[in-house]
């Protein structure tokens, strides 16, 4: 069997490892120079489940909590896993209690115990949520990890593809487009985030830390070497251009607030993407004139990616004429559900 994978963004890359560990023939179209072109490039990188219950419904929570053992079995040594850490200023506990509400299988921490995990906000932060089972990687080593794990598998990358990629001899057609495809699959629409990356040697954190504010909620992934990645705005639009003054001034304020050390950081990068999403803000995969349809991811790529993908390899053989089988893995972290990874509460954010 052959399959062709339009985009190498984290969608299409987490589908051709779930085909490609099938031995299944895999040839990937991306019409960037090189792999995760796209909104993926930009993202925090957190498999935070239980703290994106906050916005999310619990279909979250379900497909996402066993991303972190996926990505650890895929690309050994990119996972950290630290949990996370959510914090807000005195003036505004009431938003910690209502993220406390909204969430589950945290420990409340005092000023002592926030110490204890990040020495550098001694004395900064009364109170905490501790996310103990959650873990974070680098979305670009990720990228670029598992672009090279699939090259060694055998899976055939074209970049700078045209959209008209010659299809004759293949299978089955994965769109992976991302919000390329806004516009023309129905429902689809753009949220923009953007990012900064900071880069300082008086601030050391070993995990995300979550900054609630009424505002602009704000989160800070340590990336190594000094570097913070801060982000990131919520924008209904598809603009993709650069970050806008006022994103920048409010991330820059924000992540003041969590420590002032990082009014000296040098800001060493900028960035903005548009996530596709749909109206629940969950993804979803759909057969369309024999092309089945992967989209939807919102903010949670790397988190739901790997649940999807494994949905969407195992529609695939159970539409083929093959005889292959689905071995077990070590990194399934949850059965396959609707193809429309529907709340089955009926919650929609």
């Amino acid at each position: 069997m052959r399959v062709l994978i339009r985009g190498a963004g984290v969608a299409g890359l987490t589908v051709a490892h779930e085909l490609a560990i099938l031995g299944i023939d895999v040839t990937i179209a991306e019409s960037a120079a090189q792999p995760g072109g796209g909104a993926s490039w930009f993202a925090g990188g957190m498999l935070a489940p239980w703290c994106e219950r906050e916005s999310a419904p619990e279909t979250v929570v379900r497909l996402g909590q066993g991303a972190a053992d996926w990505w650890d079995a895929a690309l050994p040594g990119h996972v950290v896993r630290r949990g996370t850490l959510v914090v807000s200023p005195p003036r505004d506990t009431a938003e910690l209690t209502r993220f406390a509400a909204r969430t589950s299988t945290f420990d409340w921490l005092d000023s002592e115990e926030i110490e204890l995990l990040e020495s550098d906000l001694t004395g900064r932060f009364r109170k905490g949520l501790f996310f103990r089972n959650e873990a974070h990687l680098d979305p670009r080593r990720a990228i670029t990890g598992l672009y090279g794990r699939l090259a060694a598998m055998g899976v055939i990358f074209h970049f700078g593809a045209a959209p008209d990629f010659p299809v004759d001899g293949f299978d089955h057609i994965v769109d992976c487009t991302g919000a390329s495809a806004i516009g023309t699959s129905a429902g689809l629409r753009g949220v923009r985030g953007e990012m900064l990356v900071l880069e300082t040697p008086d601030v050391t954190l070993s995990r995300p830390v979550r900054l609630l504010h009424p505002r602009i909620p704000l989160y800070i992934v340590p990336r190594g070497d000094g570097r913070f990645m801060v982000g990131a705005t919520m924008i209904e639009s598809n603009d993709r251009g650069p970050i806008s003054a006022r994103s920048l001034m409010e991330l820059l304020n924000a992540a003041y607030a969590l420590h002032p050390a990082f009014g000296e950081a040098r800001v060493i990068e900028t960035g903005a993407g548009v996530r596709p999403s749909y109206p629940d803000n969950l993804p979803r995969f759909s057969t369309d004139d024999g092309i089945i349809r992967v989209n939807g991811l919102y903010r949670h790529g790397f988190l739901l990616a790997p649940s999807l993908a494994q949905d969407v390899a195992a529609h695939i053989l159970s539409n083929s004429k093959t005889n292959a089988t689905r071995p077990a893995t070590p990194f399934d972290p949850v059965p396959a559900v609707n193809r429309r990874y529907e709340d089955p509460m009926g919650a929609s954010r």
